[in-house]
Protein backbone atom coordinates (compact mmCIF):
# COMPACT_ATOMS: atom_id res chain seq x y z
CA UNK A 1 0.00 0.00 0.00
CA UNK A 2 1.93 3.06 -1.36
CA UNK A 3 1.17 6.34 0.43
CA UNK A 4 -0.63 9.00 -1.38
CA UNK A 5 -1.55 12.41 -1.69
CA UNK A 6 -5.18 12.70 -3.14
CA UNK A 7 -5.42 15.21 -6.03
CA UNK A 8 -9.23 15.56 -6.18
CA UNK A 9 -10.91 16.90 -9.50
CA UNK A 10 -13.37 19.54 -8.69
CA UNK A 11 -16.36 19.55 -10.78
CA UNK A 12 -16.27 22.92 -12.46
CA UNK A 13 -20.10 23.40 -12.04
CA UNK A 14 -20.08 22.59 -8.84
CA UNK A 15 -17.89 24.05 -5.47
CA UNK A 16 -18.39 20.84 -4.04
CA UNK A 17 -18.09 17.11 -4.74
CA UNK A 18 -20.75 14.22 -4.41
CA UNK A 19 -20.05 10.69 -5.30
CA UNK A 20 -21.44 7.86 -4.95
CA UNK A 21 -19.62 4.25 -5.22
CA UNK A 22 -20.52 0.79 -6.02
CA UNK A 23 -17.11 -1.26 -5.79
CA UNK A 24 -16.04 -4.77 -5.34
CA UNK A 25 -13.90 -3.89 -2.39
CA UNK A 26 -13.42 -0.49 -0.25
CA UNK A 27 -8.96 -0.88 -1.19
CA UNK A 28 -7.85 2.90 -1.60
CA UNK A 29 -4.74 3.23 0.04
CA UNK A 30 -3.83 5.31 3.40
CA UNK A 31 -3.91 8.94 2.26
CA UNK A 32 -5.07 12.43 2.50
CA UNK A 33 -6.43 16.04 0.81
CA UNK A 34 -7.08 19.31 1.35
CA UNK A 35 -10.80 18.82 1.25
CA UNK A 36 -13.22 17.58 3.95
CA UNK A 37 -15.03 14.65 3.95
CA UNK A 38 -18.37 13.17 4.98
CA UNK A 39 -18.12 9.82 4.31
CA UNK A 40 -21.37 7.40 4.35
CA UNK A 41 -20.94 3.23 4.29
CA UNK A 42 -24.27 2.41 2.83
CA UNK A 43 -22.97 -1.51 2.77
CA UNK A 44 -20.11 -3.38 4.06
CA UNK A 45 -17.93 -4.07 6.81
CA UNK A 46 -14.17 -4.27 7.51
CA UNK A 47 -11.61 -1.59 9.12
CA UNK A 48 -11.64 1.98 9.18
CA UNK A 49 -8.56 3.97 9.27
CA UNK A 50 -8.71 7.21 10.68
CA UNK A 51 -4.78 9.01 11.76
CA UNK A 52 -3.80 6.44 14.36
CA UNK A 53 -6.95 4.66 15.18
CA UNK A 54 -8.19 1.82 13.61
CA UNK A 55 -11.95 1.01 14.21
CA UNK A 56 -14.09 -1.26 12.98
CA UNK A 57 -17.10 -0.08 10.45
CA UNK A 58 -20.18 -1.55 9.69
CA UNK A 59 -23.48 -0.70 6.88
CA UNK A 60 -24.44 3.24 7.76
CA UNK A 61 -21.18 3.87 9.59
CA UNK A 62 -20.99 7.87 8.90
CA UNK A 63 -17.89 10.18 9.64
CA UNK A 64 -16.56 13.94 9.14
CA UNK A 65 -13.39 13.95 8.39
CA UNK A 66 -11.21 17.20 8.49
CA UNK A 67 -8.59 18.74 6.26
CA UNK A 68 -5.26 16.18 5.74
CA UNK A 69 -6.58 14.29 7.95
CA UNK A 70 -5.53 10.65 6.39
CA UNK A 71 -7.60 7.69 6.24
CA UNK A 72 -8.88 4.75 4.13
CA UNK A 73 -11.65 2.05 5.06
CA UNK A 74 -10.73 -1.65 4.40
CA UNK A 75 -13.86 -3.88 3.54
CA UNK A 76 -13.65 -7.64 4.20
CA UNK A 77 -14.20 -9.99 1.57
CA UNK A 78 -17.62 -10.39 -0.04
CA UNK A 79 -18.77 -12.64 -2.62
CA UNK A 80 -18.00 -11.76 -6.37
CA UNK A 81 -21.91 -11.23 -6.92
CA UNK A 82 -21.94 -8.92 -4.34
CA UNK A 83 -20.63 -4.88 -3.91
CA UNK A 84 -19.83 -3.11 -0.74
CA UNK A 85 -21.30 1.12 -1.15
CA UNK A 86 -20.70 4.44 -0.03
CA UNK A 87 -21.67 7.84 -0.67
CA UNK A 88 -18.81 10.95 -0.08
CA UNK A 89 -19.31 14.40 -0.09
CA UNK A 90 -15.91 16.56 -0.43
CA UNK A 91 -15.22 20.38 0.14
CA UNK A 92 -12.65 22.87 0.88
CA UNK A 93 -12.41 24.72 3.51
CA UNK A 94 -13.33 27.92 0.91
CA UNK A 95 -15.77 26.28 -0.52
CA UNK A 96 -18.12 29.54 0.13
CA UNK A 97 -15.66 31.67 -1.21
CA UNK A 98 -12.83 33.48 0.79
CA UNK A 99 -13.82 35.19 3.96
CA UNK A 100 -16.97 33.66 4.32
CA UNK A 101 -16.54 31.74 7.32
CA UNK A 102 -15.25 34.86 8.96
CA UNK A 103 -19.14 36.43 8.80
CA UNK A 104 -20.40 35.78 12.21
CA UNK A 105 -22.98 33.65 11.33
CA UNK A 106 -21.01 31.38 10.32
CA UNK A 107 -18.73 30.92 13.84
CA UNK A 108 -20.35 27.34 14.78
CA UNK A 109 -19.42 26.04 11.61
CA UNK A 110 -15.78 27.33 11.69
CA UNK A 111 -15.58 25.76 14.62
CA UNK A 112 -16.77 22.42 13.92
CA UNK A 113 -14.03 22.35 10.83
CA UNK A 114 -11.60 22.96 13.46
CA UNK A 115 -13.09 19.96 16.02
CA UNK A 116 -12.90 17.55 12.78
CA UNK A 117 -8.94 17.57 12.79
CA UNK A 118 -9.64 14.92 14.72
CA UNK A 119 -12.21 13.07 12.74
CA UNK A 120 -15.96 12.61 13.56
CA UNK A 121 -18.35 9.45 14.15
CA UNK A 122 -21.93 10.35 13.65
CA UNK A 123 -24.88 8.80 15.39
CA UNK A 124 -28.43 9.76 17.02
CA UNK A 125 -30.66 12.14 15.63
CA UNK A 126 -28.05 14.18 14.04
CA UNK A 127 -26.72 10.99 12.01
CA UNK A 128 -30.55 10.50 10.98
CA UNK A 129 -30.97 14.01 9.55
CA UNK A 130 -27.81 13.84 7.76
CA UNK A 131 -28.49 10.88 5.88
CA UNK A 132 -32.14 11.79 4.82
CA UNK A 133 -30.52 15.20 3.34
CA UNK A 134 -27.30 12.80 1.56
CA UNK A 135 -29.96 10.72 0.12
CA UNK A 136 -31.50 13.91 -1.71
CA UNK A 137 -28.77 15.79 -2.71
CA UNK A 138 -28.70 13.23 -6.35
CA UNK A 139 -32.20 14.33 -7.10
CA UNK A 140 -31.25 18.36 -6.56
CA UNK A 141 -30.39 20.65 -8.79
CA UNK A 142 -26.82 22.52 -8.21
CA UNK A 143 -28.25 25.00 -5.83
CA UNK A 144 -30.23 22.96 -3.81
CA UNK A 145 -27.40 20.89 -3.52
CA UNK A 146 -25.79 23.79 -2.36
CA UNK A 147 -28.34 24.55 0.54
CA UNK A 148 -28.45 20.79 1.44
CA UNK A 149 -24.73 21.13 2.57
CA UNK A 150 -25.37 23.87 4.16
CA UNK A 151 -28.12 22.35 6.16
CA UNK A 152 -26.10 19.30 6.70
CA UNK A 153 -22.78 21.07 8.36
CA UNK A 154 -25.45 23.29 10.12
CA UNK A 155 -26.62 19.98 11.74
CA UNK A 156 -23.22 18.82 12.77
CA UNK A 157 -22.59 22.55 14.22
CA UNK A 158 -25.39 22.17 16.38
CA UNK A 159 -25.08 18.30 16.88
CA UNK A 160 -23.93 16.79 20.51
CA UNK A 161 -23.85 13.24 19.23
CA UNK A 162 -20.19 13.61 17.92
CA UNK A 163 -17.30 11.55 18.93
CA UNK A 164 -13.49 12.21 18.34
CA UNK A 165 -11.98 9.46 16.74
CA UNK A 166 -8.18 10.67 16.80
CA UNK A 167 -7.36 13.23 19.46
CA UNK A 168 -3.85 12.69 19.57
CA UNK A 169 -3.41 13.60 15.55
CA UNK A 170 -5.22 16.57 15.84
CA UNK A 171 -3.20 17.73 18.94
CA UNK A 172 -0.22 18.00 16.62
CA UNK A 173 0.89 21.00 14.09
CA UNK A 174 1.70 19.04 11.17
CA UNK A 175 3.66 20.36 8.00
CA UNK A 176 2.83 19.25 4.52
CA UNK A 177 6.16 17.47 4.96
CA UNK A 178 5.10 15.76 8.47
CA UNK A 179 1.83 14.51 6.96
CA UNK A 180 4.02 12.71 4.58
CA UNK A 181 5.80 11.06 6.79
CA UNK A 182 3.05 9.92 8.54
CA UNK A 183 1.15 9.22 5.86
CA UNK A 184 3.88 6.94 4.88
CA UNK A 185 4.50 5.06 8.03
CA UNK A 186 1.47 4.54 8.74
CA UNK A 187 0.71 3.27 5.22
CA UNK A 188 3.56 0.70 5.46
CA UNK A 189 1.57 -0.52 9.03
CA UNK A 190 -1.69 -0.44 7.44
CA UNK A 191 -0.01 -2.84 4.58
CA UNK A 192 1.96 -5.28 6.51
CA UNK A 193 1.43 -5.18 10.85
CA UNK A 194 0.23 -8.75 10.31
CA UNK A 195 3.96 -9.34 9.34
CA UNK A 196 6.90 -9.09 11.31
CA UNK A 197 8.22 -5.27 10.65
CA UNK A 198 11.56 -4.72 12.25
CA UNK A 199 12.60 -1.58 13.74
CA UNK A 200 15.22 -1.01 11.25
CA UNK A 201 12.46 -1.44 8.36
CA UNK A 202 9.98 1.09 9.89
CA UNK A 203 12.74 4.09 10.43
CA UNK A 204 13.69 3.36 6.53
CA UNK A 205 10.28 3.79 5.90
CA UNK A 206 10.13 6.96 7.41
CA UNK A 207 14.14 8.04 6.65
CA UNK A 208 14.99 8.33 10.36
CA UNK A 209 17.21 6.02 12.12
CA UNK A 210 15.61 4.06 14.46
CA UNK A 211 16.53 6.08 17.56
CA UNK A 212 15.24 9.06 15.92
CA UNK A 213 11.92 7.45 14.66
CA UNK A 214 11.14 5.93 17.87
CA UNK A 215 11.54 9.10 19.52
CA UNK A 216 9.00 10.62 16.62
CA UNK A 217 6.71 7.81 16.53
CA UNK A 218 6.53 8.29 20.30
CA UNK A 219 5.53 12.07 19.71
CA UNK A 220 3.32 12.05 17.51
CA UNK A 221 1.19 8.66 18.63
CA UNK A 222 1.56 9.24 22.55
CA UNK A 223 2.40 5.28 22.49
CA UNK A 224 5.55 3.30 21.19
CA UNK A 225 5.57 1.29 17.68
CA UNK A 226 4.95 -2.29 19.70
CA UNK A 227 2.17 -0.62 21.33
CA UNK A 228 0.40 0.26 17.56
CA UNK A 229 1.18 -2.39 16.32
CA UNK A 230 -0.48 -4.70 18.66
CA UNK A 231 -3.52 -2.70 18.89
CA UNK A 232 -4.32 -3.57 15.31
CA UNK A 233 -3.07 -6.93 15.52
CA UNK A 234 -5.60 -7.35 18.13
CA UNK A 235 -8.39 -4.90 16.29
CA UNK A 236 -7.81 -7.69 13.38
CA UNK A 237 -8.43 -10.38 15.78
CA UNK A 238 -11.45 -9.24 16.90
CA UNK A 239 -13.06 -9.54 13.27
CA UNK A 240 -11.51 -13.12 13.08
CA UNK A 241 -13.26 -13.95 16.11
CA UNK A 242 -16.73 -12.72 15.20
CA UNK A 243 -16.85 -15.08 12.37
CA UNK A 244 -15.83 -18.22 14.35
CA UNK A 245 -14.60 -19.95 11.76
CA UNK A 246 -10.96 -20.56 12.85
CA UNK A 247 -9.69 -21.47 16.13
CA UNK A 248 -7.63 -18.91 19.16
CA UNK A 249 -4.48 -20.60 18.09
CA UNK A 250 -4.44 -19.68 14.21
CA UNK A 251 -6.43 -16.37 14.75
CA UNK A 252 -3.43 -15.75 16.75
CA UNK A 253 -0.95 -16.65 13.81
CA UNK A 254 -2.99 -14.98 11.22
CA UNK A 255 -3.07 -11.37 13.43
CA UNK A 256 0.53 -11.33 13.25
CA UNK A 257 1.39 -12.87 16.32
CA UNK A 258 3.83 -16.09 17.05
CA UNK A 259 3.21 -16.63 20.37
CA UNK A 260 -0.34 -17.93 21.20
CA UNK A 261 -0.01 -17.73 24.94
CA UNK A 262 0.90 -13.94 24.94
CA UNK A 263 -1.52 -13.33 22.55
CA UNK A 264 -4.02 -14.82 25.07
CA UNK A 265 -2.50 -12.58 27.47
CA UNK A 266 -2.51 -9.24 25.55
CA UNK A 267 -6.04 -10.21 24.09
CA UNK A 268 -7.16 -9.92 27.45
CA UNK A 269 -5.34 -6.84 29.35
CA UNK A 270 -6.81 -4.95 26.00
CA UNK A 271 -10.18 -6.50 25.89
CA UNK A 272 -10.92 -7.36 29.29
CA UNK A 273 -11.79 -10.74 28.43
CA UNK A 274 -9.98 -13.74 26.56
CA UNK A 275 -10.10 -14.47 23.20
CA UNK A 276 -12.60 -17.58 23.83
CA UNK A 277 -15.08 -15.03 25.92
CA UNK A 278 -15.25 -12.18 22.98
Amino acid sequence: MKAVLEKLDQDITSSFLFRKFELSAFDAPFHFHPEFELTHIKKGEGQRYVGTQVEDFEADDLVFLGSNLPHCWISKPVPENQTVEATVVQFKRDFLGEGFLELPEMQKIKDIFTVSNAGLKISGNGKIEILTEMELLEEKDEYQKLLSLMKILGILASSNELVPIDRSFSSLKHSNNETIRFQRVFAYLIEHYREEITLKKIAEVAHLSPTSFCRYFKTITGKTFLEIINEYRIQYACQLLKKNELSVSQIAFESGFNDVPYFNKLFKKMKGVSPLGY
